[in-house]
């Protein structure tokens, strides 16, 4: 794969995040700032803690697909520690195609480094479990915000961002979220970031430092490889990737 080759040959050498086509690098980095690229990766950072909130109605692959590629590059040394977890407390979830998950996780945002939301339909439908049931239900989104300190990194995976945006997390940064919940994030005051025309597609993964969020469902590999590769190294996130036998795609909009 092209971006593999790339990345074996330029990692020693690479002092920042380089702006390529994606015929040439499959997965490209892009900012709102010159000097971002300059200022490049962050430098390998140490152990990370990551919390997944899981919710009656959240879709399977957009938990599924980050927890497998975190667990990957921990495996290959990466200190990322993993817990599923409730705001409620430890029960047991119905995700949103039946499966039942048990929740063992207590909610203790203070011990995280990470909070990922994942999503669950389209944040319209407040009727069924999913994400717009949690907003009306408010629960989630007040837990989110009373979580907010310096430190922590907030992500979300498709409409995950619903539940950031409720919470008033993403009032006037850059963000994204599934193609069909774009004009919802934006109600919300997110600074949705689109692609250059009408017909091109956005980044598939948003980042301004401790936001990150990511687009439709699959999207979730992509944000869970670039935050590998933004904390421990482009060769950490290309071992993984090599793993799930999967090539990143699409864009990362990384701001300053």
């Amino acid at each position: 794969m092209k971006r593999r080759h790339l990345i074996q040959a330029t990692a020693a050498a690479a002092a920042g995040v380089i702006a390529l086509s994606d015929d040439a690098a499959g997965a490209t980095a892009l900012s709102d700032d010159a000097s971002a690229q300059a200022a490049g990766r962050s430098a390998p950072g140490g152990r990370r803690r990551v919390h997944v909130v899981l919710f009656d109605g959240v879709e399977e692959l957009d938990f599924a697909a980050p927890l497998q590629s975190l667990g990957i590059a921990g495996r290959f040394g990466a200190p990322i520690e993993i817990t599923l977890v409730a705001v409620e407390g430890p029960r047991t979830i119905r995700a949103s195609h039946g499966t039942e998950i048990k929740v063992d996780g207590a909610w203790a945002p203070g011990t995280a480094d990470m909070i990922l939301v994942p999503g669950g339909g389209t944040g319209r439908d407040a009727d069924k479990p999913g994400v717009a049931a949690e907003i009306r239900r408010g629960t989630i989104p007040a837990a989110l915000r009373a979580a907010r300190r310096p430190g922590l990194v907030m992500a979300s995976v498709c409409t995950g961002a619903l539940l950031l945006g409720a919470a008033g997390l993403v009032r006037g940064r850059p963000c994204t979220t599934h193609h069909g919940a774009k004009d919802l994030l934006a109600e919300q005051g997110g600074k949705v970031i689109n692609g250059p025309g009408p017909s091109s597609p956005g980044p598939r993964v948003v980042d301004d430092g401790d936001l990150l969020t990511s687009a439709g469902i699959t999207s979730g590999l992509e944000l869970a490889l670039w935050f590998v590769e933004r904390t421990y190294g482009p060769e950490m996130s290309m071992n993984v990737e090599m793993v799930l036998e999967y090539e990143r795609r699409g864009l990362v909009y990384r701001s300053r």
